[in-house]
């Protein structure tokens, strides 16, 4: 006879902790801004924000379970990252689609440095894509070692790519 086990409670997975924590912050806020008086072309970039810090979250997350050598919890974080990042993107594009670029209104030093990170976040997150997909492919093919390899670039360019996406989102329309 078999011996079959039972299934795994909801409160010792941490990928449910974990999703559970991102929607914790992310629904009230969102709730919140589209309550508000805010209109879409406010919120929709805010939305784009939380986006590219929830794709972080699960970046960081995702690092740390592949250090503590917890292969699942890894490749869930690392969907849920595709996931967000990918919503990101078909939300951004749209947004841009609808109301084309937005220009940085101030002067000087900041929107020098604003254009700086711009430029560095719009270059490496066009050459994210094919490398987020290479690694995805790697992973799937259990080609650890390539995968490895490649993802010791992957990995910092899309963390660069989700804070300075909300960098840039706080410096055109909080700061501003």
């Amino acid at each position: 006879m078999v011996s079959q086990s039972a299934p795994t409670p909801f409160f010792v997975k941490p990928f449910y902790w974990l999703l559970l924590a991102v929607g914790l912050a992310f629904v009230p806020a969102l709730g919140f801004m589209l309550q508000s008086s805010m209109e879409w072309t406010e919120v929709h970039p805010a939305l784009n924000a939380m986006l590219n810090s929830t794709c972080l979250v699960f970046l960081i997350a995702g690092r740390l379970a592949i250090k503590n050598r917890n292969e699942i919890l890894h490749r869930q974080c690392m969907w849920a990252a595709f996931a967000a990042s990918s919503v990101f993107l078909a939300s951004y594009l749209t947004r841009y689609a609808l109301t084309g670029t937005h220009r940085y209104p101030g002067d000087g030093w900041p929107k020098v440095l604003y254009l700086v990170i711009l430029f560095s976040h719009m270059v490496l997150a066009a050459a994210l894509v094919p490398l987020v997909l290479k690694s995805i492919s790697l992973a799937r093919k259990d080609q650890r070692e390539k995968h490895r390899k490649l993802v010791k670039w992957t990995w910092p360019i899309w963390v660069y790519t989700s804070v300075t996406g909300v960098i840039v989102y706080v410096m055109l329309y909080q700061l501003s």
